[in-house]
This record gives C-alpha cells, sequence and structure tokens, in this order.
C-alpha cells in the first residue's frame, strides 16, 4: 500500500505544481518561496516547535496555541507551515516576528527529509485533519513527538480512510498524542488506528480565540466611515457562481423591502477580486472597491478587496452571512460573528463545521436560507425586529464563551512533551 501511494504522489505532484503555477499568472503568490513545497528554504533555528495548519481557517484555529506557547514559553522558536498563500499571508499578519511562516512540503520522503532537517523541530503539531504518511514516519523515525491538535475525521473520511488500510493505521500509530475535537471524532481516530490510551477529547480549539482588545472601537470607526446612517450586512468569505449571484439578487430585492442598505462583500479568495467586480459590474449594481478608497454615499455594496479586515467589518455589522454556504465548499468561520454578537446567516452547506453549526443554529444564533429570496425575507425580518438581531447576537456571544477551554486541555498534553522550561 506505501507503494502505491508513492506512486499516486509522483503523479499527483506534477499536476498540483502545475496548477500552483497556473494560478501565479494571476496570483503572484503561487510562486513565491515555491523551493519550500519541496522541502528547501532557510534553516530555521533546531528545537523549536512545528506546528502545521492547511490553509486560513486552520491558521486561525491555532492562533491560541502559537500566542500561548510564545507567552509560556518565550525562549521556543516557532514555526508554522501552511499549504496556501492565503493561509501563509494570515499566518505572518496574526504571528508577526513570533513565528516563522513557511509551506509545508509535498508529502515525498525526499522532500520530508530536507524540511525536517531544515526545520529540526523537538515537536510537531498538526491541526484538525491532516494526514501524511510519509511526513508522520519521518517524524517517527526522528523521535519528533507528533501532536493531532482539535483533530476532526468525518463519518465519510473514515470511509475513505480505510480502502487505505494498513497504511493509515501506521501513520496514526506515530501520533503521540491524539486531541480530538469531540467524542465521536476521538472513536473514529480508535476506529483507523490510533492508541486508544493517547486519544483524547479536548474540545474545539476554535473556541479560544481572542478578539482584540480594540475590535469594536475599529468596527465602530468603519460604521461612521461607511454607514453612519444605513442598514449594514456583511457578506464574510464569498465563492463565486451562485453564491455571489444569490447575494446580488438579494441586494435586489432589499432595494424595496429595506431601502438604503448597505452589503460589504468580501470574496474568500484575493484572485477572485476582479471576477466579483466584474459580476458586479454586468449586474448593474452600484458598488465601489475598498482599494479604491471611494465614498459608498448612494452606492449598494463595498467589495472588500483588501486581506485582514473581515473581522473588523463584522464588528461594525448588523448582520453577518458567513460564505461557502450557499454552494457545496462547506462553509467557513461562523464564531468571528458570533463572538462579536453579530446576528449570523447562512446556507445549508456547513460540512466544514457542521458541529458548530449546529450548535449556533440550536441556540439561535444562527439561521438557515437557502438562496437569495430567504436571504432577502430573513435580513428584512432582522432589521425589522431589534430585540431578535439583540437575542441572536447575545446568544452567539454566549455560546462561544461557553465552550471555551479546549487550549488548557491542549497545553496539558503539549507540555510534558517540551524540554523548555515554562516561564514563571
Amino acid at each position: 500500500m506505501r507503494l502505491l501511494y508513492l506512486l499516486s504522489l509522483a503523479l499527483a505532484v506534477p499536476a498540483v505544481c502545475i496548477m500552483l503555477l497556473w494560478r501565479s499568472l494571476s496570483d503572484r503568490r503561487y510562486r513565491e518561496n515555491f523551493g519550500e513545497r519541496f522541502g528547501f528554504g532557510p534553516p530555521q533555528v533546531p528545537g523549536g516547535v512545528w506546528l502545521h495548519a492547511v490553509s486560513v481557517g486552520e491558521v486561525q484555529a491555532c492562533a491560541p496555541l502559537v500566542t500561548a506557547l510564545r507567552r509560556r514559553h518565550p525562549q521556543l522558536p516557532l514555526t508554522v507551515t501552511t499549504f496556501t498563500p492565503t493561509g501563509a499571508a494570515r499566518a505572518r499578519a496574526l504571528f508577526g516576528d513570533i513565528a516563522q511562516v513557511r509551506f509545508i512540503p509535498f508529502d515525498l520522503p525526499g522532500a520530508v527529509h530536507r524540511f525536517l532537517g531544515r526545520v529540526q523541530p523537538q515537536l510537531a503539531v498538526i491541526f484538525e485533519t491532516e494526514l501524511w504518511p510519509n511526513l508522520y514516519r519521518a517524524c517517527s523515525r526522528r523521535r519528533i513527538p507528533l501532536v493531532l491538535a482539535s483533530a476532526r475525521v468525518s463519518a465519510r473520511s473514515v470511509g475513505r480512510y480505510r480502502h487505505l488500510g494498513g497504511l493509515i493505521r501506521d501513520t496514526l500509530a506515530g501520533a503521540q498524542v491524539v486531541a480530538a475535537q469531540g467524542a465521536a471524532d476521538a472513536e473514529r481516530f480508535r476506529a483507523l488506528g490510533a492508541d486508544p490510551q493517547a486519544t483524547h477529547v479536548t474540545g474545539n480549539l476554535k473556541f479560544d480565540f481572542e478578539l482584540p482588545a480594540d475590535i469594536v472601537a475599529r468596527g465602530a470607526a468603519l460604521r461612521r466611515e461607511f454607514a453612519p446612517e444605513r442598514p449594514l450586512w456583511v457578506a464574510g468569505s464569498t465563492h463565486g457562481g451562485a453564491e455571489e449571484q444569490a447575494l446580488i439578487d438579494t441586494v435586489r430585492r432589499l432595494r424595496e423591502a429595506v431601502p438604503g442598505t448597505l452589503l460589504v462583500m468580501a470574496p474568500r479568495h484575493p484572485q477572485r477580486f476582479g471576477e466579483a467586480a466584474q459580476a458586479l459590474t454586468q449586474s448593474g449594481i452600484d458598488f465601489v472597491r475598498r482599494s479604491a478608497g471611494g465614498a459608498t454615499q448612494g452606492r449598494e455594496v463595498l467589495l472588500l478587496d483588501s486581506l485582514g479586515e473581515l473581522l473588523d467589518f463584522y464588528a461594525a455589522a448588523d448582520i453577518a452571512f458567513v460564505g461557502g454556504s450557499l454552494v457545496p465548499v462547506g462553509g467557513h468561520n461562523l464564531l468571528e460573528p458570533a463572538a462579536l454578537g453579530v446576528p449570523i446567516l447562512t446556507g445549508p452547506h456547513t460540512h466544514n463545521g457542521a458541529d458548530i453549526a449546529k450548535l449556533l443554529i440550536e441556540r439561535g444564533a444562527a439561521h438557515v436560507v437557502n438562496g437569495a429570496a430567504e436571504l432577502a425575507a430573513e435580513l428584512t425580518a432582522l432589521w425589522r425586529d431589534p430585540a431578535l438581531r439583540t437575542r441572536m447576537g447575545e446568544a452567539g456571544r454566549a455560546c462561544v464563551d461557553s465552550n471555551r477551554g479546549a487550549l488548557e486541555k491542549l497545553l496539558a498534553l503539549i507540555e510534558p512533551l517540551l524540554g523548555t522550561p515554562r516561564a514563571p
């Protein structure tokens, strides 16, 4: 099975490289530091902690742990790897100079060998669902303890992994700790071959993120600048095609139902900013790009074609719609608007964070919409009922606060594996 896996990698990696280089034609970041994907790159200070977070969502999830490790072990070198350029950009924005950021190598034996030789970590922490047989095997051979943090695996994925038989069992057997998000995740990891004694339920680390201390003031400043006397809603992490077309249709429906609304539309991927602008232009929607610095007076949409501002605009909003959910992408981060006390609307496709979505919906913090008509109706109802908006917002904030605690449980499992004393 391992031989078949290596053969499949030999076929897949060239195709992935071509895809990345093709994307680099419109987003040059896809070719930056390309050698790191084959294990090259500058050497790091040895003996640190290496944390892997595949993309933006996982980078956000690992932020509480990175911050806590820096505070409790200030001399410990930290390296964060990601696969996507947007994930790398977010990691650099979040961590500044407290962690080195680089791309994870492809799961090729040579690339993995070069990477671990350059980073030389004393501990590896892999977030959520990343299972790489050669990488895990190399960590085991080098006696690098491996921790799966905030780990999750769906029932559907279990079926796929079982087709790989002993390869996945051997991969998971190398994990020193499996810190699962929930009891069902823990049972699935055990069923796939994880050591039952090393598998724990610690909760979802995404609940332990910290909002910036000045986030309310930043949101208020944006509100004064862009919509001081207008209803404001934010559509975050949106995808093209049917989803953004539904948002455009919703803008049209709101013209009579709630005149004067302003939509802040934030496409998920930076390389799509131009595409989103074109869709708005073709639809006849009066909009302005954030990067243009223009006024929103009389405009229907502010296209958020910048990075790192979505949270601030959530803090400014009356209502948040979280994208990737009207199309079968799986949905994006519902917890940020929830923690800010903003009522949430989401489409039905939330399988990327099904447990979180289910919890917020059950607590009354989020409502599900199935298209433009329902989205416009929900927005209208919420703007006409300030008390309902308040109840939904308070429910979301309470939900986040009551589920914190995964960070301390994870640290209790990680710190005994470190050779670095904790700061007093």
